[in-house]
């Protein structure tokens, strides 16, 4: 009989043991869990800062889609395009955007933004607009919406330079700028 009583405790020790090692386990796990989910809400921010304003914001992920559209009309100039300054135009604005594009994703990181990876609705329908014309017609289109978008984006790199408090913003604003300058001024002479 003691030896039934005996293993009848030790049953009952080893499942005393065993729910709070599982107790433990899950304890454990949770509290990892809720460390990593920290950690992942925290990292963006580690060297970014969480204080950016919506205008700042709104403004650096603007103007990444701007660039990314601009980069594939460049590559569409390159390939339907007739006229050869409009190839080299293209050329030039795949080179020249994606380094700005590579300056403005950098600092969209810093500031703890997600950078996006595709093209908004409004600029997917421009590059779709361009994409089925070819020749004189695709060159007539390219240079006019070339000057309008670089019009309109060198007054919204004037505007967001006077109005960022953000020194890290301001210089990649102002080294863009003279970019969007020198682009307008060539596209410009090709009308």
């Amino acid at each position: 009989m003691k030896t039934k009583t005996d293993s009848q405790r030790a049953l009952r020790q080893d499942k005393t043991r065993f729910l709070k090692f599982i107790s433990n386990s899950v304890s454990g796990t949770l509290i990892l869990a809720l460390v990593a989910v920290g950690l992942l809400i925290a990292i963006p921010h580690a060297n970014g800062d969480p204080n950016i304003c919506a205008a700042d914001q709104n403004f650096i992920l603007t103007a990444i889609q701007g660039g990314m559209a601009e980069v594939r009309l460049g590559e569409m100039a390159r390939l339907q395009g007739k006229r050869d300054d409009v190839k080299e135009f293209g050329r030039m604005m795949v080179k020249d955007q994606a380094s700005l594009n590579d300056d403005l994703k950098t600092l969209a990181v810093q500031k703890g933004l997600t950078v996006p990876d595709s093209l908004d609705v409004k600029h997917q329908r421009m590059v779709d607009k361009m994409a089925d014309l070819r020749g004189s017609e695709f060159d007539n289109a390219y240079i006019a919406g070339m000057i309008k978008d670089h019009t309109e984006a060198g007054e919204e790199f004037r505007a967001e330079s006077a109005a960022t408090k953000d020194a890290d913003i301001k210089s990649v604003v102002d080294k863009s700028m003279l970019v969007v300058n020198a682009h307008l001024k060539r596209i410009t002479s090709m009308q």
